[in-house]
């Protein structure tokens, strides 16, 4: 009895998509579903292997590309900016309301403006994928670096750790949980960023090939690109959990060690 509990917690994620795509695949037969309303599970593998694979190479790259961008200058410019956020109060009560501001401006209707501004090619679109990325990480990182214990930074202080070492061996280890619940949010962030700038302006990309397929109701194709993306945002996701899993253990919860 214990072994089939286990087996089921192990495999219940697998069983529960493979009776999703079941019910899915059923109700599209019994009610005569039409494709370009909602396809089949097989239809959409189908459509999907109809496309070239250097096609898909090409999109997947092309989106694959300007979200690491965005996510990695996201990363870059967030974490020293929480760091100066939890050091100075006056930083911190100068710069917060204008990231709000900025968080609470809606990047789609910001997007065509940052195209026409900054023109073609990748640029606009990683800024748009930065910006769409970077506040969970200025938040997450700013709150585990101000949740850090009291007494550590008394104790610190005591024993004459300057600055630096107060941020980088205690406040930083300290937020790294926090820091790596950010980043795993912000993976699935960056794939929607790429996707939104190249649903405004793009030739390539999967947010692109998504759009086009629409507009030529090719829904089942369309729904190819989604699902490839939905695999790109799983992956980007499990490469992070594995470097915090590698790298900082103790940063996870007992049972994910």
């Amino acid at each position: 009895m214990k072994n089939v509990l286990r087996l089921a917690d192990r495999f219940a994620p697998l069983l529960a998509v493979v009776f999703v795509l079941a019910v899915w695949q059923a109700a599209t037969v019994a009610f005569k579903i039409p494709s370009f309303l909602l396809p089949s599970p097989s239809r959409i593998v189908t459509d999907g292997f109809k496309v070239e694979w250097f096609i898909w190479a090409n999109h997947i790259w092309a989106t694959f590309r300007v979200a690491v961008l965005g996510y990695a200058l996201a990363i870059a410019i967030a974490i020293p900016l929480a760091i100066g956020l939890a050091m100075s109060r006056l930083l911190s009560r100068t710069l917060y309301p204008m990231l709000v501001v900025i968080q609470s401006t809606p990047v789609v209707a910001v997007a065509p403006i940052i195209v026409v501004t900054l023109g073609s090619g990748d640029l606009p679109k990683v800024v748009i994928t930065f910006l769409i990325t970077f506040f969970p990480i200025v938040v997450s990182t700013t709150t585990g670096l101000l949740a850090t214990p009291e007494e550590l930074i008394e104790l610190s202080r005591s024993l004459r750790a300057g600055r630096s070492r107060e941020i980088f061996h205690i406040r930083l280890p300290f937020a790294l949980p926090f820091l790596f619940s950010a980043l795993k949010i912000s993976t699935t962030l960056a794939v929607i960023g790429a996707v939104v700038a190249e649903f405004v302006a793009a030739q390539n990309g999967l947010g692109f090939f998504i759009a086009f397929s629409t507009s030529f109701f090719k829904i089942p194709q369309a729904f190819s690109g989604l699902v490839i993306l939905v695999m790109l945002s799983l992956a980007l996701f499990r490469i992070v959990g594995f470097v915090q899993k590698r790298f900082a253990p103790w940063s996870l919860p007992k049972s994910e060690r």
